[in-house]
């Protein structure tokens, strides 16, 4: 018998294996298990899934399957607390993420990052060169290319699934980018840190000089690569431009170089952006890196609603899935002001949901829209147990529909008696709608 051997999903999949992963997704899909190995070979399905990792539940990103959210967490040096971090990943997992990213920059980093992936079945991500300066204790200007590798090995040591590498922001990048100047410049924090690491030491960015050596750590353990958008606008005017297009060009060079190596491909995207450019940018991205999963913050559609951001960026992330995006990064109200707590978590998740949820219906994923036929039964037939069993918000849903209780159950505080549904119900069954009566008949009830 021979024995077929591999490393990472890709490679079983070019190989015609099944893994328990594919099989899994699979099944949690609806798809036949050869449509997933298809699409995993040819680099368009994605499952996130490191060898280190026991307590993953897999899930699969990309090309025809549900849209997933990711929910990003950590501590940092203005708030520290583990214990309030970890009720965020209670929250997270409570509320159906299927990702978390680990964004810790201070402190025990490697302590929570290890109780985080021994204890979450949400597939789990990072972004190594927010770590390197806390983990190595040197300064920005101190840090060798070596000392970033070493950073992305210890992740994937730890049983991280997938980490994001900003390799598209190179010389040619920054050049692009200083010849059209931006009115909120480099937003994301890795691509900043990245970029004056390049200014202060004159040197190429390490992940993209060094990219070959970047696959071999990641193929080793089987950790999907999310390639970073050091270059997405932080503001609409921004959306677009020379910087984004330049860094998203390398993206699909660098994508096909880890196919090659067998390493999984995520690209990471906007971002700020109007909504009417949100669609050209979903389609630019497929056709610029082939076919890869798209990852997705927000897009936050409008720069004035602080405090109101997961609304923004729900918004755009609907319309981002409907048009390609296969994974959306959830934003909470905080963004923009503050660290969330636990209660922003979930708004956030929630808002994030629901964008997920509508595109997939608009998208035709097999089955999508059956839990919403199964809620609109509930309500015709004013089944309020089953409605808040299928709720996103069950508890939320409950909560304000016992804040001001209807009189008949057969309705909502909001109609009463005059409910349409409970009209034409009755009428449907040969029952007389009979309004002013029936409160006649009830007052006299309770005077006896």
């Amino acid at each position: 018998m021979k024995i077929i051997r591999y490393k990472t999903q890709m490679e079983a999949a070019k190989k015609g294996i099944i893994t328990k992963e594919m099989l899994q997704v699979a099944q949690e899909e609806g798809y036949a298990p050869e449509y997933i190995i298809e699409k995993i070979a040819q680099g368009q399905i994605v499952i996130p899934a490191n060898i280190n990792h026991k307590a993953l539940h897999p899930h699969g990103i990309g090309a025809g399957l549900k849209t997933k959210i990711n929910v990003n967490l950590g501590v940092s040096g203005d708030a520290a607390d583990y214990q309030k971090e970890m009720e965020k990943v209670a929250v997270s997992l409570r509320y159906g993420a299927e990702a978390i990213m680990d964004l810790s920059n201070y402190g025990k980093t490697q302590e929570f990052r290890e109780r985080l992936i021994a204890h979450s079945p949400a597939m789990i991500g990072t972004v190594p060169i927010y770590d390197a300066i806390g983990y190595l204790e040197k300064d920005l200007f101190e840090i060798t290319a070596q000392d970033f590798l070493d950073v992305v090995e210890r992740h994937a040591q730890q049983g991280v699934d997938f980490v994001t590498i900003h390799a598209g922001i190179n010389r040619r990048t920054i050049e692009a980018f200083k010849r059209s100047p931006r009115l909120m410049n480099i937003v994301s924090r890795g691509g900043s840190l990245l970029f004056a690491w390049m200014e202060m030491t004159g040197n190429e960015n390490p992940f993209y000089e060094y990219y070959d050596q970047v696959l071999d750590i990641l193929y080793e353990y089987d950790v999907t690569i999310s390639l970073g958008d050091a270059m997405r606008p932080g503001s609409l005017k921004d959306a677009t431009d020379a910087g984004q297009i330049c860094e998203l060009i390398e993206l699909g060079n660098l994508t096909k170089r880890a196919w090659e190596k067998n390493v999984q491909v995520m690209i990471e995207g906007p971002g700020h952006m109007a909504l009417n450019e949100i669609a050209a940018n979903m389609t630019m991205e497929k056709k610029l890196c082939h076919g890869a999963p798209f990852y997705v913050l927000g897009p936050v559609v409008t720069d004035i609603a602080p405090g109101y951001d997961h609304i923004t960026a729900a918004i755009g992330g609907a319309i981002a899935a409907v048009n390609g995006a296969d994974f959306l990064c959830y934003v909470t109200p905080a963004e923009h002001l503050r660290l969330p707590n636990a209660d922003d978590v979930k708004e956030g998740i929630i808002a994030t949901k629901i964008a997920a949820h509508a595109a997939d219906i608009a998208k035709g994923i097999p089955h999508a829209r059956d839990i919403d036929d199964k809620m609109s039964e509930a309500r015709r037939n004013f089944d309020w147990e089953t409605q808040f069993a299928l709720a996103l918000d069950g508890e939320k849903a409950r909560k304000y529909y016992e804040e001001v209780p209807p009189s008949d159950r057969h309705s909502c505080s909001m109609c009463g008696k005059m409910c349409a549904l409970r009209t034409t119900n009755r009428i449907l069954n040969g029952e007389k709608v009979e309004i002013i009566q029936q409160e006649i008949n009830e007052i006299k009830k309770v005077k006896k």
